[in-house]
């Protein structure tokens, strides 16, 4: 079920800024820890520890690897953890986390990167994160605005394995489809997997091959700077193209303060770590909670960019 579960009444139920959690031990294994998206996220889980008492929160760096990803869960139940966060690498590649932690009885919650089978997680699994139909949705719809419907667009994406990836970038191909957007077309579309360099080089490549176009359109902001710092070397004017990312975060937000980046979308990676800490402390103490916990998007324009700095 798609809901947004507002945590206040659950929070101050099981008493989150009290002694209620002693001696309550929480195990994280992030995705990346270089990644600056993600970074927010395991910090705003971090920050949301140092408000409860007793409470022991540590973090394990899976490296973009599936199967370091598992060793960290497996070793997490072995050690006794109470709640286990997972971050994961690929969503397809869940089920062995989930049956793990389920066997074991140990409450587990996935953030911003939802496991394969989001829709049917069985009991003492959740998942935090935000809705990727609205994001790649927002955005492409925002950028056919801007070119009056016609243009053509080159698509920088993430991993080809990755569900928010894949999602955002059907987005894109079904916003074109409509009927006010369908003189939009791609001409290119790449993976850059999350990467400013790699969307940098990327877009070097398809400046030297000579490629025309109006709009790049990338799946998150590092891609969509990448492709800025790209086309500034090249000489390229910002003023002639449209660039558009996802997830609002700092450097996002400051190309878009320049003048560089045209849109992003505000996914709230804070809240999100947050909300995955709470849900995972409420499971913890037997406390009910939602099987997907949506924290809505909101597209992000020189117009309103101000509420997000």
């Amino acid at each position: 079920m798609r809901k947004f579960l507002t945590m206040t009444a659950l929070v101050a139920a099981t008493s989150i800024g009290g002694g209620a959690w002693a001696e309550t031990r929480v195990a994280v294994s992030m995705t990346a820890f270089d990644n600056p998206f993600l970074t927010i996220i395991r910090e705003a889980i971090g920050a949301e520890a140092e408000k409860t008492a007793d409470l022991d929160v540590v973090f394990e760096d899976a490296q973009l690897d599936v199967a370091r990803q598992l060793d960290q869960v497996q070793n997490f139940i072995a050690d006794g953890y109470d709640a286990i966060i997972v971050n994961a690498v690929d969503g397809n590649s869940t089920a062995a986390i989930t049956q793990a932690a389920t066997a074991a009885g140990v409450p587990l919650v996935y953030v911003n990167h939802p496991p394969g089978d989001v829709d049917s997680l069985p009991e003492g699994v959740s998942f935090v994160g935000s809705n990727e139909v609205d994001s790649g949705t927002m955005q492409t719809s925002e950028v056919c605005a801007i070119l009056g419907g016609k243009g053509d667009v080159l698509v920088m994406m993430g991993p080809l394995e990755n569900h928010s990836a894949i999602i955002r970038t059907k987005d894109i191909h079904d916003v074109i489809a409509t009927p006010d957007c369908s003189g939009m077309k791609v001409v290119e579309e790449q993976t850059a997997n999350w990467n400013r360099q790699e969307a940098q080089d990327l877009m070097t490549n398809w400046l030297t091959s000579g490629v025309e176009f109006d709009a790049v359109i990338a799946n998150n902001d590092e891609m969509a700077i990448g492709a800025i710092l790209a086309m500034k070397a090249a000489g390229t004017s910002m003023d002639d193209v449209v660039v558009a990312g996802i997830d609002a975060t700092p450097d996002g937000l400051a190309a878009l303060a320049a003048g560089d980046l045209d849109v992003t979308v505000f996914q709230n990676a804070a809240r999100q770590g947050e909300v995955a800490l709470q849900t995972a402390l409420a499971m913890a103490q037997d406390q009910p909670a939602e099987r997907n916990i949506w924290i809505p998007f909101e597209p992000v324009t020189p117009e309103n960019m101000q509420n997000y700095q």
